[in-house]
């Protein structure tokens, strides 16, 4: 793990780092530590898929939409977002300081024969290399970093002129805390117990002012919730918990 740990301390943090890298192993267990993010996946792709369409002209209903455009997925993790994309046509890079994610989002891909970048990497290292992306993927990421206006400001130069940042995150409200941790990880048990820190939870208010400072434009903020009725995800108006945000720059 010593690469991974070669990092600026102002945008990653070694213990959740550690944390995902001790999971790596079950990214692709639909009924593992994971199984939540592969249900709320359907969702988080036609928005990220709809949102490109939209920025880039392109028809969401065409097999491969997405075809021509390159995305950096950051925090790829095993890969359960970058695969799907990359079915679609676009060109997927997927970065994450834990190699053992690494090494489970390389060995999956090469199963399904799946065409995706993967790299050991920070944002930093990116960023410092000059590539630039259509659009860039920050996933229930921001949450898990100690200052999150640092990090988008790190994020924003690996987006090309005219290209969109998205991300998916939780909101810092008494409803998230009810109900993404006391419910989900103490109760339920959906995910394990400590994957989230209630104070590092962003307010969509809070989201646009580091948007701003690092350049970007926020330009919509839509809702995720859960319908247990029906048992599934869905897009939604309501922001209060989950939600998920576009930002373009220049």
């Amino acid at each position: 793990m010593a690469q991974a740990f070669q990092m600026s301390s102002s945008t990653l943090d070694r213990e959740e780092i550690a944390k995902f890298a001790k999971q790596a192993g079950a990214w692709w267990d639909y009924d593992g530590p994971h199984r939540q993010l592969h249900r709320i996946n359907p969702v988080r792709l036609t928005y990220i898929r709809d949102q490109l369409c939209r920025r880039f002209a392109r028809d969401p209903k065409a097999a491969s939409s997405l075809s021509g455009l390159s995305l950096l997925d950051i925090g790829c993790g095993g890969g359960i977002v970058s695969e799907p994309l990359a079915r679609l046509g676009a060109d997927v890079t997927g970065i994450d300081p834990a190699p053992e994610n690494i090494e489970a989002a390389k060995a999956h891909a090469e199963g399904a024969r799946v065409d995706v970048d993967y790299r050991v990497a920070t944002v930093e290292d990116l960023a410092a290399s000059g590539a630039t992306f259509d659009a860039v993927l920050l996933l229930e990421v921001v949450e898990h970093v100690p200052d999150v206006p640092a990090f988008l400001k790190a994020v924003a130069p690996l987006v090309k002129s005219g290209g969109l940042l998205l991300l998916s995150t939780l909101n810092r409200t008494l409803k998230a805390y009810a109900l993404a941790i006391v419910g989900a990880e103490l109760i339920l048990r959906w995910l394990p117990a400590g994957t989230h820190q209630w104070e590092r939870f962003v307010r969509p208010d809070e989201l646009r002012l580091a948007f701003a400072g690092a350049g970007l434009k926020l330009i919509d903020t839509t809702g995720m919730v859960y319908e247990p009725f029906a048992d599934e995800w869905s897009l939604s108006r309501d922001t209060d918990v989950n939600y998920l945000a576009t930002a373009t720059r220049g």
